[in-house]
């Protein structure tokens, strides 16, 4: 009890992020659950999570979504939404041999790097991806190509990397990741592998991009950082890096109830963002969770105001306008 008497008399100002929480392939992406939803009812199968955030999930849960790990737990003939991260070439194609009637909900940007990949080994390339291995967005990117893709994390990898010819290589990257690690590790592979090719723009999508530099304007105004992102979440897990890596102490917290009062002893500023796919009722009550431990302001930073939009499928996108 002392200890929460003592964050009382010391959290004085909330910061806040801007931009901060969804992104527009997430906002496409649960309306595309719901809107499905609307139109053809329960149940509406989800192959894995729509998008890593336990609070969006359990919420279209409750309305009637019903979340899978694969594709033959779905009963022949039903619907399915594929999450925002992307699949694979094989799980669209089990998909169809099944007889499903798919609502594809992977991002746009995630999109373009399926794309690219692709193109890349058309040209006979093979394709180097960088990302975190067992992230559905990285397996869903190396499954677009049934050989000629490789899978780096760090440099360290990149010096230990095999290739069959250097001479005909390519590069794309996981869309979510530090951009600092990623320059990283790209700036690797072009020094080892002067000749290869990489993406006409960064893959990096501009939300994680816009989110990262406004933790690098926050923190260092900050005496902690609270990232509102589930743990599963691979750009919420970065934006904590980012406070962390300006000595700034950060925790990522799934909602108001993860906060512990210990944190914030002796604590004045407290900086608060959110991950792509953390919705703002959660900083919100975040936000009134510090209030009953002392903040008496908040103040939103400035920033990027983010006008991007991504259309419906087809099959939605008709029914909603009518």
């Amino acid at each position: 009890m002392a200890a929460v008497q003592s964050v009382t008399h010391n959290v004085v100002e909330v910061l806040l992020a801007q931009p901060r929480g969804f992104c527009a392939g997430v906002d496409r992406a649960i309306e595309i659950v719901e809107q499905a939803l609307t139109i053809h009812g329960r149940p509406i199968y989800v192959r894995h999570e729509i998008v890593h955030n336990r609070f969006v999930v359990e919420d279209l849960r409750d309305k009637g979504a019903v979340f899978v790990k694969e594709l033959d737990e779905i009963p022949a003939g039903c619907i399915v939404v594929f999450s925002a991260h992307g699949v694979s070439q094989t799980i669209r194609a089990d998909a169809e041999s099944r007889g499903l009637r798919v609502f594809d909900a992977t991002c746009p940007l995630v999109t373009k790097v399926h794309v690219e990949v692709s193109k890349m080994r058309a040209a006979q390339l093979e394709v180097i991806m960088v990302g975190h291995a067992g992230h559905p967005e990285v397996e869903g990117t190396l499954g677009q190509a049934q050989d000629g893709m490789y899978l780096v994390e760090t440099i360290e990898d990149v010096q230990k990397l095999v290739v069959k010819d250097a001479s005909k290589l390519a590069f794309v990257t996981q869309t979510t990741l530090s951009v600092d690690d990623a320059k990283n590790v790209t700036d690797a592979l072009r020094q080892r592998f002067p000749s290869i090719v990489e993406p006409k723009k960064s893959d990096i999508c501009y939300a994680t991009q816009n989110r990262q530099d406004a933790v690098k304007m926050m923190a260092p105004q900050s005496d902690l950082v609270l990232v509102i992102g589930s743990a599963n979440s691979s750009n919420s897990n970065r934006l904590r890096e980012v406070a962390e890596r300006l000595n700034v102490p950060a925790y990522l917290i799934d909602g108001p109830e993860a906060i512990d009062p210990a944190w914030l002893v002796d604590r004045k500023r407290i900086g608060i963002t959110a991950g792509a796919s953390a919705p703002e009722v959660l900083v919100q009550s975040v936000i009134n969770r510090l209030k009953t431990m002392g903040a008496v302001s908040v103040r939103q930073m400035e920033g990027l105001v983010e006008h991007v939009s991504f259309p419906l499928p087809r099959g939605l996108s008709e029914k909603k306008s009518k």
